[in-house]
């Protein structure tokens, strides 16, 4: 995602990459690794000391938080795309993009399909009283639930005001996944997939299901240009794309 993200910079006619931050790094020079010998390259938050206006964060859970809240002191607005965070923590950055009026974007998903899947289903959620959900990732994905599911799960029960009620079901080996609120959610952690969801919805006599498949990362990059130019102009922190669009 980070090289998706670089190759959308330099090829944006009004951005500029002026420098990239990878603490597991020791080679600070940028030619290593194919960019201009004007980037600078930093393996310490502490040490990056120049003008930056925006900062695009693909990283991993364990280190998202902590480069969210330097970005937002630094008064860089900061574009999300690394899921994990709590509820607390994310509570806890908008205090702080506000306390600054600097706006920012934290998304699940920056996919265009995915962010309308989670809208359709908000909808749908208003007319259905049961639904589950099933997100399908590449194997090495760190985090589970996605931060796409879970947010899906997070729109319908604000949709619908309440948890939704439960079947009393025995299930000895777990089987009926996550709960978000009485709606489950099911994770499947497989070589092939990129990032499939699907939410279905039951009614008496009928069902709905919402689908969305990603094949290729660079689909998420539309999502980060257009976050981009709209959270520059505000003065808070956004939670999900879906806000935007």
């Amino acid at each position: 995602m980070g090289k998706k993200a670089i190759k959308m910079v330099n090829n944006a006619d009004d951005m500029e990459l002026v420098a990239c931050y990878n603490p597991q790094i020791n080679n600070l020079n940028p030619a290593s690794y194919g960019l201009n010998k004007n980037v600078k390259i930093f393996n310490k938050l502490t040490e990056i000391d120049m003008k930056i206006d925006v900062w695009i964060d693909f990283s991993t859970p364990s280190a998202v938080f902590e480069n969210t809240k330097y970005a937002i002191e630094h008064d860089i607005h900061p574009v999300i795309g690394t899921s994990g965070m709590s509820e607390e923590q994310t509570e806890q950055l908008q205090k702080l993009a506000d306390t600054k009026s600097l706006g920012g974007i934290i998304a699940s998903n920056f996919g265009l399909s995915a962010v309308l899947m989670m809208k359709f289903a908000q909808v749908a959620a208003q007319y259905f009283s049961e639904s589950e959900i099933i997100e399908k990732h590449h194997a090495d994905k760190i985090d589970a639930p996605s931060g796409t599911a879970l947010n899906t799960a997070r729109l319908i029960y604000q949709a619908r005001g309440k948890d939704q009620a439960q079947p009393n079901n025995e299930d000895p080996m777990q089987t009926r996944g996550g709960d978000y609120h009485g709606i489950k959610i099911h994770a499947l952690r497989l070589p092939g997939f990129v990032a499939d969801e699907e939410v279905i919805f039951g009614g008496t006599g009928e069902t709905l299901t919402i689908s969305q498949s990603t094949t290729d990362r660079e689909s998420f990059m539309t999502g980060v240009k257009l976050a981009i130019y709209k959270i520059v102009k505000l003065n808070y922190l956004v939670i999900g794309l879906e806000q935007i669009i």
